[in-house]
């Protein structure tokens, strides 16, 4: 009995993320930082999902010498989560910062879409998605490896 129950245990996560995973993302639309709104899309492969500003500059990091277009090539779009950030700072300082990057930012500004897909901290997740479906995760925090695994992308 006991040997059942300690079975159960540690295969509950298993097969709860096995569901979560087979699962098709639940729709989103959400703004830029160009104010254009962004809709998830069935055609996406890649979802990079950053909660702080820590899996912000890890992303910045990684697509620094990249050209404009890399991620749209690669059917991926980043969504970051600044629902912390001041919306003063956010409005005046941050956004327009980000107007600058060769690539879009989707802003989940009041934390509706991040905390659905469970990131770490001072990390970027790799969602590997077919039709919204999550094929696999993976958690990156370092740039280069990062950078590498887009690379591996074909476009």
């Amino acid at each position: 009995m006991k040997l059942r129950i300690l079975l159960c245990a540690l295969l509950f996560p298993a097969l709860l993320q096995a569901a979560e995973q087979s699962q098709p993302l639940a729709p989103w639309t959400l703004l830029d930082q160009y104010e254009q709104p962004y809709t998830l899309s069935d055609d996406l492969r890649v979802l990079l999902v950053a909660r702080d500003m820590a899996g912000a500059r890890l992303v910045e990091a990684a697509l620094a010498d990249k050209p404009k277009g890399y991620l749209e090539q690669r059917r991926a779009v980043f969504l970051a989560d600044i629902s912390r950030m001041p919306s003063l700072v956010a409005k005046l300082f941050a956004v327009p910062a980000m107007r600058d990057y060769p690539y879009r930012v989707v802003l989940d500004r009041e934390a509706r879409v991040v905390p659905r897909y469970k990131p770490a901290a001072d990390a970027v997740l790799w969602l590997q998605l077919d039709g919204r479906r999550v094929l696999s995760r993976q958690s990156f925090t370092d740039a280069g490896q990062l950078s590498a695994a887009l690379a591996r992308l074909a476009p």
